[in-house]
């Protein structure tokens, strides 16, 4: 497995729809940094793997779900820098294996269930402490990279790039707090939360921005930048997809050769796209979308809408 990470490229896509608007438009593909671990998670993963490595931690512990792109992420992360991976998964164990766990345990992730009112006290310390009472020292990462590394990871995303607007998809916001803390006065950061509902996450961002500006990270500001939450594309909630949103992915993949996941990218993706047209952006605006990767995730899904439309035939 290589440990070569190359530097995501930016890529401008050439459409009708941004051109009517006046607008130019350009994708960063952190999809194409690593096979295995991309994305916005290898950022996430960054400074977690190092503190682990700095206090001579051997084993990682963290939470997910069935078709977690951060389990994914975190079981190769730990078999390329030498690391036990144990990954702690909501739910009943189903067998046969889906691609994404299968993968993990490929990588010699240990998976370990937890029924769902467990699973929702993953942040305790009393769940935190059995855990660690079970497996002995372990460096516990919280559920998608969620925490203070992480959003330091995420500083580095963006490297002082000319654009009016940063655009992302947001799961748990730790990716959006890390860019609006890596813009300039002048730009803003604009989060697509792919969970119903998604305002909630505005007290999460607050919330990591205090603390990590409170804490002695590094940061390029001393201050954020301007962001905002547009919760209009979240296709009904976290993993829900519908056929309008598979064909928008397949077409665009089709027109600009870059492939969407359904879970993340598509949603920002299809919301930026209807905003163009709805002249949410102003002329001469130049749009930089962040792939955040998770592409691993589409098998799954796809596997899912198969099964789906063969019962359906019957």
């Amino acid at each position: 497995m290589s440990l070569t990470f190359i530097t995501p490229p930016l890529q401008q896509i050439n459409s009708e729809i941004a051109r009517h608007a006046g607008v130019e438009l350009y994708v960063l593909r952190l999809d194409l940094m690593h096979p295995w671990v991309n994305g916005n998670k290898w950022f996430k993963l960054k400074y977690n793997l190092l503190e682990a490595k700095e206090k001579n931690f051997t084993t990682l512990l963290t939470f997910g779900g069935a078709y977690s792109n951060h389990i994914y992420a975190t079981a190769a992360a730990g078999n390329l820098f030498g690391f036990r991976t144990i990954g702690v998964i909501r739910g009943e164990e189903r067998l046969p294996l889906n691609p994404t766990l299968s993968f993990a345990v490929q990588q010699g992730m240990q998976l370990v269930y937890l029924n769902r009112e467990m699973y929702r006290q993953r942040n305790t310390p009393a769940l935190e402490e059995y855990l660690r009472q079970t497996f002995g020292e372990v460096f516990i990462i919280p559920e998608g990279g969620s925490n203070l590394n992480g959003v330091r990871g995420c500083t580095e995303i963006i490297e002082r790039a000319a654009f009016n607007h940063i655009c992302v998809a947001c799961g748990t916001a730790t990716t959006l707090a890390g860019i609006a803390l890596s813009l300039h006065e002048e730009q803003r950061a604009i989060a697509f939360p792919v969970l119903k509902n998604g305002a909630f996450l505005a007290q999460e961002i607050e919330s990591l921005l205090t603390n990590y500006l409170a804490s002695d990270l590094p940061t390029p500001y001393n201050s954020p930048a301007s962001w905002e939450l547009v919760c209009d594309y979240h296709f009904g909630g976290y993993a829900k997809v519908n056929d309008e949103l598979l064909l928008f992915s397949q077409q665009f993949t089709q027109e600009h050769g870059v492939p969407l996941d359904y879970v993340y990218t598509a949603k920002m993706f299809y919301g930026v796209m209807d905003l163009l047209q709805q002249g949410f952006f102003c002329k001469g605006d130049r749009l930089l979308l962040v792939h955040t990767g998770g592409l691993q995730g589409n098998v799954g899904i796809e596997e899912r809408f198969q099964r789906f439309a063969k019962i359906s035939e019957t």
